[in-house]
């Protein structure tokens, strides 16, 4: 395991041994490795393989555009990559929302087309701009744990129960992504 702990660079985890979230594996789909800049602009959609489920987490690291107005990261149920018709019938499992103007990190779901209360901001902002960041998106049995650079900012209760039909991941907005995981 130690080699592929090396492959994956920064990220290392004391889950990595059941986690399956390098690209090679488990974790998120990617074409060929040496096309890897190129999967990673955003907008960015990709196939989380297998769905998520309990002790499984998602990576993303990047830096916040110079002048940033917003960022989504959606983790959605989904089987093509494609964009399509249905997208607004799609079930958003967790919708995270950072707006710079109002200095607010929101989340969210869409659950049978119909959005959830958007849970209320939390005490500080976590983003700065041209700055890098780190987002883990810890998946348990009854809710995803957010953190950002270190820190547990909230928890999210899942309003889709079907851990495993979540199996999309989108991001877009104003940011760049390093890594993926």
């Amino acid at each position: 395991m130690a080699v592929a702990s090396m492959e994956k660079d920064a990220i290392n985890t004391e889950d990595d041994l059941h986690l399956n979230n390098s690209f090679g594996d488990a974790g998120l789909i990617s074409p060929d490795k040496e096309d890897i800049s190129r999967i990673l602009t955003v907008p960015f959609s990709g196939r989380i393989r297998g769905g998520m489920r309990p002790g499984k987490k998602i990576i993303i690291m990047g830096i916040i555009d110079p002048e940033p107005d917003s960022f989504d990261i959606s983790l959605t149920c989904g089987h093509s990559e494609e964009k399509n018709d249905d997208e607004e019938l799609t079930d958003v499992a967790l919708k995270l929302s950072a707006r710079f103007t109002e200095r607010q990190f929101l989340r969210n779901a869409r659950v049978s087309g119909k959005w959830s209360e958007e849970e209320a901001p939390i005490s500080y902002f976590p983003f700065i701009p041209d700055q890098p960041f780190r987002i883990e998106i810890h998946c348990e049995h009854q809710r995803f744990r957010i953190f950002v650079d270190g820190h547990q900012l909230f928890d999210f209760y899942h309003k889709v129960k079907s851990l495993p039909a979540i199996n999309m991941i989108r991001i877009v907005g104003s940011l760049q992504i390093t890594k993926l995981g």
